[in-house]
């Protein structure tokens, strides 16, 4: 058995979250060396088991962000299934739940409930727009929260003025890293003394406008009447169509711009008097992306990006999904695993993605099936397994 060296090593994580935002997190503390019990409800559990692709009763979206839990499945509905809960998370560093305010407050576990028992406990609750205001009641998904948070905005289609979701659950995923940052933090500020146990309250909208304002708010962050407005950054972002391919760059100087092209077979383009420096180009935006998205048109990707690489312009093919396992950075930084799951067979994983130097980060073990480990995890706690599962507490 491969020692744990993770950072988080002896730290113990009952997450009784469901769909991405809470089990992401948990996940990441188990990859950081936590001990992480997932908690699921009898009949469905967590619908993340059955949601996209799937094999031998374990979908890929579960098992990305499920990965190095142990699973048991209580009935807390039952008083010896909410007494088994109780004891799980008194003798826990950290609890997260995702539900809707007020949830774990009707079963007496809320956190003025919990603390009573662990004070020491770091509580997390996760929730769309966070546990009070006028929408704090609602449900939500991750394109809800793209919406509310100005994300979809953001997108907006320059053509059409219709905004555009990210394909991509960016709300779920950033509000996942927050709360793993403050999990971190809350524990370094119980090892120091500064506090003992926390409620960590995280809301997915304050996350996701956080995530966005440090430049998708850069024109928005100066109020005065007499500032000068720029662009976002974001908002000139876009893909380049060459003859055989995608790909996307920046040429923000003078000598980036000659590179580019130069790149493109055309390096008197940046000879012209209209492009010759960034305040010209600017005010000759629609010539200057005519003639280069017309020539781009004629250039080889291999050819360009050879080509923009001997002149330091920072350029990349757009790589599809498929792309990313061969690609040779990719590769170098041994960013994937592939190892056999006991049902699902072959999988492809993302370790964790910062290395350190010491505490050696795992990919850890694969991600449980529904109630998987409910035997091993009751006998821990001096508990009659067989006892439980005859009267419907664990299955």
């Amino acid at each position: 058995m491969t020692t744990n060296t993770g950072p988080l090593a002896g730290i113990k994580v009952v997450d009784m979250s469901v769909m991405i935002s809470g089990p992401l997190t948990a996940m990441m503390l188990a990859d950081y060396g936590a001990d992480v019990i997932k908690v699921e409800s009898p009949g469905l559990g967590d619908l993340m088991r059955f949601l996209g692709t799937s094999k031998g009763g374990m979908t890929g979206l579960f098992s990305l962000n499920n990965r190095g839990k142990r699973a048991i499945t209580l009935n807390v509905k039952q008083a010896e299934g909410l007494d088994v809960l109780k004891k799980l998370i008194a003798d826990a560093d950290v609890f997260i739940q995702n539900f809707r305010p007020g949830a774990m407050d009707r079963l007496g576990l809320g956190y003025d409930d919990v603390k009573k028992f662990n004070p020491n406990l770091i509580y997390v609750s996760v929730s769309g727009y966070g546990p009070t205001g006028p929408n704090s009641h609602r449900r939500v998904y991750d394109n809800v929260i793209q919406a509310a948070s100005g994300m979809a905005a953001v997108q907006t289609d320059p053509a059409t003025g219709a905004p555009g979701m990210l394909r991509n659950l960016v709300c779920d995923k950033v509000t996942s890293y927050t709360a793993m940052q403050s999990i971190i933090s809350a524990l370094f500020a119980r090892e120091r003394g500064i506090a003992k146990g926390q409620h960590l309250t995280v809301a997915m909208l304050d996350s996701a406008v956080a995530f966005l304002w440090p430049d998708g708010g850069m024109d928005a962050a100066l109020l005065d009447d007499d500032v000068t407005r720029m662009p976002t950054l974001g908002s000139n972002y876009s893909v380049t169509k060459l003859s055989d391919g995608y790909c996307a760059g920046s040429a923000v100087s003078d000598a980036e711009f000659r590179g580019w092209c130069a790149a493109l077979g055309h390096e008197s383009i940046a000879d012209d008097p209209r492009f010759t420096s960034a305040k010209n180009r600017g005010l000759n935006i629609d010539a200057l992306v005519a003639t280069m998205a017309k020539h781009a048109l004629e250039a080889n990707l291999d050819d360009f990006l050879r080509v923009a690489e001997e002149n330091d312009v920072p350029a990349s093919r757009v790589n599809t999904i498929a792309d990313l396992p061969s690609d040779p950075q990719i590769v170098h930084n041994e960013v994937f695993v592939e190892r056999a799951h006991h049902t699902a067979g072959n999988m492809r994983e993302v370790r964790p993605a910062v290395v350190f130097s010491d505490t050696k980060l795992r990919v850890s073990r694969p991600a449980p099936m529904v109630g998987e480990h409910s035997d091993e995890i009751v006998s821990e706690l001096g508990l009659d397994a067989a006892h439980l599962r005859s009267i419907g507490a664990i299955s």
